[in-house]
């Protein structure tokens, strides 16, 4: 089972998210919070998963992140938020978030989502993931600097790369690839070595400024 935990401040959104999840056979939310509690309650259950609020009333959510990736374990953590374009989802990404979804996301879509997050992916909403580029490498990656980077990587590590960023999981990767989760694995880290980069969101942000990517498309998608 992926253990899920919704953080958010209104609990008609914590209630609506863990209905839909909790429809899914391999998905359980085991606890939906206010952000007050989220960093006690990751201690104490140990979530996979945490859908991560990113503007609440009694804490900030990039505190709660910030928080949350100084534990020794950290779980993965995924944005939530109301706005097609919000200034705090750059931060996030720069602090370590493995992306982030909008509020309104098709439930349907929704435990495919989280099912992508837990199995290593990232998650962003796609249709405004043109400005976050933008905006997440405006004053850290420029395109020389991208190009140059990627230009460090073997063959097989670039073939690595595009994948991560189309959103594809370990797994997924090594059956494109015809290689073992393990060796992906290998391939990833000494991807995000070279790139030197923390995740895989920010290594796909690189991907794409150094040409290797294709436009993205409307709505929203594992990446």
């Amino acid at each position: 089972m992926i253990r899920v935990l919704v953080v958010d401040d209104e609990a008609l959104v914590r209630t609506g998210f863990t209905h839909i999840l909790n429809t899914a056979d391999d998905i359980e939310v085991v606890a939906a919070v206010p952000g007050g509690g989220a960093v006690r309650t990751v201690r104490e259950l140990r979530p996979d998963v945490v859908l991560l609020d990113i503007r609440m009333p009694d804490v900030d959510g990039l505190t709660v992140l910030a928080d949350l990736r100084r534990m020794a374990d950290p779980p993965v953590v995924a944005m939530l938020t109301t706005f097609d374009a919000d200034e705090y989802v750059t931060t996030a990404l720069r602090s370590g978030a493995a992306g982030f979804l909008l509020k309104d996301t098709d439930p349907e879509q929704l435990p495919y989502l989280v099912r992508a997050l837990a199995e290593g992916g990232t998650v962003l909403a796609s249709k405004v993931t043109r400005t976050v580029v933008d905006g997440y490498l405006d004053n850290s990656v420029r395109e020389p600097t991208a190009v140059r980077l990627t230009a460090r990587l073997t063959e097989r590590e670039r073939a690595v790369l595009v994948l991560m960023a189309e959103g594809l999981a370990n797994t997924d990767i090594g059956e494109r690839l015809h290689l073992s989760t393990g060796t992906v694995k290998g391939h990833v880290s000494a991807v995000l070595s070279k790139l030197q980069v923390s995740s895989r969101v920010q290594a796909a942000l690189i991907a794409e400024r150094a040409g290797l990517l294709t436009p993205p498309q409307d709505g929203d998608s594992a990446r």
